[in-house]
């Protein structure tokens, strides 16, 4: 198999010997490849036989764990996939429901979701799944009875240039953008991860990541399927269970957020000799900065690399990774370019040199071919092939990337560009700090302020004056924050995600606050 060329799902499902295991869940036996690939075909003629074909979207909303997982894989191979977060409010299905436009929606059968009141309100069939308890992990049965049989317009399994997957950008200055992302993306970005990160038929990767985000879906599950390797599905993330996961599950790697990576290493020291008996090859971070002090603790409390990658949604997950050993991993960097071209360009669309600062942008074949009925968001996104990214960073002279923030998070205070990443790291070498966040605050007169909030370490104590004085010596003094605020608890998004933007506001911080 090692010569095939993978450009689908069912590509994807046939990388692994039949009787290796593909999915598995803490306390349960594991699915098989052969197992895996008779689910999806028995799905695949399931929803043929009601309708649902290549190009027809069905939303999945269902809890974290191994059948959501195996729905995933099966219904991106017949028809077009739309994960949604279940612990959305019936306000929010609704937006999600109607903008998406689905032919079904998948729930769990006894779940008392929102969703279905929802789907019923705009007239989407439910179909149910019900997970086959006793049996192997990820193993499910589906209901369809609520929509009539029919000959779907194009059945069988779904082709590269299908769509396989759909999920909405996050929104935070906007509405929500429909990222369409095909067979052909999936596969590729399945393939760039499982090569950068060197994974083998044996590696068996602990997925603690929301299975409706496309961290989760395509790099702890996909890049294992493409491997031949085997992704084992908890039901989300629990820092106080993680430890003894990883006794019990002896994973290889897991891939979380920073925020997550923190909440484990608090905990760290409570669990030394799980900690020191976790089989683990490396730890792969993703989806928002990790600064560089947590890489650091990481690799000192577990024994192992910390590969920082750089990811989102429009690039199927990965754009870059810091490479396995022996090659160099650069603490601050997310690392050299592993699967689409990575350049940087100027607000004229000029690319610019190595070592100069700009916008950075991609193009590749994990990269999306555009928004879903978005002309308007197509044109600013897209610059003579490649895709912005819209965030801001540099190239060093052996290629890796150094990201300076999100554009529309760099603070401008009265003209003068702040990175909020850069009071972070500073910040964050502070003994008492255990996780910073600096953002924009409103001003009367500049615009905008640097403002920081702080989750201080346990039973450490600091004050606003003295983490002031710290960044004061360290920082020039338009980047020093102006405030900084102490919280037990840094508030987070849906995927464990730290989101600058609105930050003040949800702090209760107005223009009055740094007058």
């Amino acid at each position: 198999m090692a010569g095939q060329t993978t450009a689908t799902m069912h590509d994807i499902l046939q990388r692994g010997a039949g009787d290796a295991p593909a999915i598995g869940a803490p306390g349960q036996t594991s699915l098989t490849f052969d197992g895996l690939r008779a689910l999806a075909a028995q799905t695949l003629a399931e929803l043929n036989a009601v309708g649902i074909g290549r190009g027809d979207r069905v939303a999945i909303v269902l809890p974290n764990g191994p059948a959501m997982a195996s729905c995933f894989v099966a219904v991106a191979g017949a028809a077009t996939a739309a994960p949604l977060n279940p612990g959305y409010r019936a306000e929010e299905f609704e937006f999600y429901l109607s903008d998406l436009q689905p032919k079904a929606l998948i729930v769990q059968d006894g779940d008392e979701t929102p969703a279905r009141a929802v789907a019923e309100k705009l007239g989407v069939a439910v179909i149910t799944l019900t997970p086959e308890l006793g049996g192997p992990a990820g193993r499910y049965r589906l209901d369809a009875s609520a929509l009539a049989p029919a000959a779907p317009s194009a059945g069988g399994p779904a082709q590269a240039d299908d769509i396989a997957l759909v999920l909405h950008t996050s929104g935070t200055t906007a509405r929500p953008k429909i990222v369409p992302l095909s067979n052909a993306n999936l596969a590729a970005s399945a393939r760039h991860i499982a090569t950068s990160l060197a994974l083998k038929p044996d590696d068996l990767c602990l997925n603690i990541m929301p299975l409706f985000h496309i961290h989760g879906l395509i790099a702890a599950v996909l890049s294992s399927l493409g491997a031949g390797a085997c992704v084992c599905c908890t039901p989300g993330f629990n820092a106080l269970k993680v430890f003894g996961w990883l006794e019990e599950v002896k994973p290889t790697w897991y891939t979380a957020v920073p925020t997550m990576h923190q909440a484990i290493l608090g905990r760290a020291a409570h669990n030394a000799e799980r900690v020191r008996s976790a089989p683990l090859r490396f730890i792969r971070s993703s989806s928002a900065s990790l600064p560089p002090q947590v890489m650091a603790e990481l690799e000192a409390a577990f024994g192992c690399p910390v590969i920082e990658a750089y990811g989102m949604t429009e690039a199927t997950h990965q754009m870059c990774a810091n490479p396995l050993p022996p090659r160099a991993r650069k603490p601050g960097s997310v690392g050299v370019a592993a699967g689409p071209e990575v350049a940087i360009m100027n607000d004229d669309g000029a690319l610019l040199a190595q070592g100069e600062t700009g916008e950075v942008v991609i193009r590749g074949p994990n990269v999306t071919p555009g928004y879903a009925s978005n002309p308007d968001a197509n044109l600013k996104a897209f610059a003579g092939g490649w895709f912005r990214t819209g965030d801001q960073g540099k190239l060093d002279e052996e290629g890796y990337l150094f990201l300076t923030g999100r554009l529309k998070e760099i603070i401008n205070r009265g003209g003068e560009k702040v990175s909020p990443l850069e009071v972070d790291t500073v910040l964050m070498d502070h003994p008492a700090v255990a996780q910073v966040v600096t953002f924009a605050m409103p001003h009367p007169k500049l615009g905008e302020e640097v403002a920081a909030v702080v989750v201080l370490r346990e039973g450490m104590s600091a004050t606003e004056r003295e983490i002031r004085d710290f960044a004061g010596a360290r920082l020039a003094d338009f980047k020093t924050p102006r405030r900084v605020l102490f919280v037990d608890e840094i508030p987070k998004g849906a995927t464990g995600k730290l989101q600058r933007v609105g930050l003040a506001q949800k702090l209760g911080l107005g223009a009055e606050a740094a007058a």
